[in-house]
């Protein structure tokens, strides 16, 4: 919604404080000083900085012409804060204002620019003090989820989701003493409960939906199914607005009214696979309830689509977590939700479940799970359901169950992307000699192809030798003629690492004595001062 002109003069009578400010800017403001106190006022718990105002009471209109791009203002905004500002464009009679409205930064995560966390001091920008930042940083450390929720009572719980959380926990322990004990007791054996106080976890789990609603309205799963991925209007929506243990077998149900599956047949080869692997949607569905923000407003988001499904939860990663670093960094923010989970076995307590879906989503032949969408706000999954290569399942179900027991999630991720022909990122790579000497993989230069095993079982040997062979024989095209569009001067061995930067010098003398060899090239001088000159190429035609 836009400012309007009414509350532009309300807020012209506001006092300047810390999550206020105006500035004249008649003619031009500098952006960068404007980055800065945008930041500040993100520092500041967010706010709004008015161009076009005077700055001192009584607040005139002055107009100004900063910015006559804003589009371009706002993408340069967002490029360098990753905070998304809302910019209104008044047309005051008195001349043009511009508002700009800074959200918040997300808790316990101070904003940088340049080096420095900025603030304001007067009319000053400076850098936060240490036991500012000290402060912020402390923010996410108390688990919310384990807090009491002060006018909550046990009556807020639904029995019924109480009895599925002592059933899972009591078959996950082996322990039958807790099919007898009450309701409190069970509770607070859980730690749901802390004496009459009932957690905030208690409600998200096991609330009643009128509970939810006057103290945690906030905690709902929505789902939504559209036909199309360009689709605006969804086709179905229902939204989850009670305790977890009551719709999280509903939830997965109406997705798999949907799940379809993809059939494939070689020979007497038969597999189907669904679309959407139950394993990897609960997983990522519990990781959305156990890790989301829920003292920002918002609910989850599922969105299914015929080949993909989107789950958006609010609150970005959280602190020290990154979509690099997810396999193996865990830091839960709600851990109270994590350690009931476990209990009841659906999570394991000392990961989040990413390796889960990164695995079944290799050997599904799918593209991995996709976190690119994420930022400080919210946290975006993406995952696919379209099978990319059926023969590639083949070869996983030759390697045997008992050998990719045997590999670690990297492992199958990088196995994933030699065979997609993506770069292995340098924190995989000392994965591949394990894989080498498994041999499910092979070097070629510098590149890695999927072994000769591979493409002999899927019959398609010539793509191998194309892969290995014509990948040589363009290496020494590529180097003849270097050789030859220099050839009045002659060619250096240093130039050929440019021509060939994937190859290392052991590879590129290979080829240039097979060259040398059948007659292509010759060289004259030696070791370093070496010059390589085109050669007769020999007729083998006559012998």
């Amino acid at each position: 919604m836009h400012m309007t002109l009414e509350q532009l003069r309300s807020l012209m009578k506001a006092k300047e404080a810390e999550h206020l400010e105006f500035k004249e800017a008649k003619e031009r403001f500098d952006f960068e000083k404007l980055v800065r106190y945008c930041v500040a006022l993100a520092n500041e718990g967010g706010g709004r900085i008015v161009l076009g105002v005077t700055d001192k009471k009584p607040r005139q209109v002055v107009g100004t012409q900063a910015f006559s791009n804003m589009e371009r203002t706002k993408a340069g905004l967002l490029e360098r804060l990753h905070v998304r500002v809302e910019t209104d464009v008044i047309d005051h009679p008195d001349g043009r204002v511009l508002v700009f409205t800074v959200p918040s930064r997300p808790i316990g995560m101070p904003i940088h620019y340049k080096g420095a966390y900025w603030m304001r001091s007067g009319e000053d920008l400076v850098p936060m003090t240490p036991d500012m930042l000290k402060k912020i940083f402390a923010e996410s450390q108390p688990d919310f989820s384990a807090e009491i929720c002060e006018k909550a009572t046990e009556k807020d719980l639904h029995p019924e989701a109480i009895e599925v959380f002592r059933d899972m926990w009591r078959r996950r322990s082996g322990n039958p003493a807790l099919e007898y004990i009450t309701h409190r007791q069970l509770l607070s054996d859980a730690e749901l409960m802390v004496g009459s106080g009932v957690t905030f976890a208690a409600l998200i789990l096991l609330g009643t939906r009128e509970a939810l609603g006057r103290h945690l309205a906030q905690s709902e799963v929505v789902f939504e199914y559209r036909s199309t991925e360009s689709s605006i209007t969804n086709q179905q929506r229902e939204e989850y607005r009670q305790g977890f243990f009551l719709f999280h077998n509903d939830l997965w149900n109406t997705i798999n009214l949907r799940n379809d599956k993809y059939h494939y047949q070689e020979g007497l080869f038969v597999w189907d696979i669904p679309a959407f692997n139950e394993s990897v949607i609960r997983e990522a569905i519990l990781n959305a309830v156990s890790h989301r923000e829920y003292r920002l407003s918002g609910s989850v988001f599922v969105r299914q689509f015929p080949k993909q499904i989107e789950i958006v939860s609010p609150g970005g990663f959280p602190p020290g977590i990154t979509a690099e670093n997810i396999l193996w960094r865990q830091f839960p923010r709600n851990r109270r939700i994590a350690e009931v989970f476990a209990k009841c076995g659906l999570v394991e307590r000392s990961g989040q479940g990413a390796d889960r879906m990164f695995e079944n989503s290799v050997k599904e032949s799918k593209l991995p799970p996709d976190f690119s969408g994420t930022d400080d706000y919210q946290v975006s999954l993406l995952l696919h359901g379209e099978v990319q290569d059926p023969l590639f399942l083949r070869f996983l179900e030759q390697i045997g169950k008992e050998t990719l027991s045997t590999f670690h999630t990297t492992d199958l991720l990088v196995l994933d992307l030699v065979h997609r022909e993506q770069s292995i990122p340098r924190w995989a790579r000392d994965r591949l000699p394990l894989l080498r000497g498994s041999g499910v993989i092979e070097k070629v230069g510098r590149k890695y192809i999927l072994s000769r095993q591979f493409y002999k079982f899927v019959g398609r040997k010539g793509v191998y030798t194309r892969k290995r062979g014509l990948d040589r024989e363009t290496n020494k095209a590529l180097l003849l003629k270097h050789i030859r569009d220099n050839k009045g001067h002659g060619s250096r061995f240093r130039e050929f690492k440019d021509v060939l930067p994937d190859l290392t010098r052991d590879q590129i003398q290979t080829l240039l004595r097979e060259m040398k060899k059948d007659g292509l090239v010759h060289s004259i001088g030696r070791a370093h001062g070496a010059r390589w000159f085109p050669g007769v190429e020999k007729d083998n035609s006559k012998t």
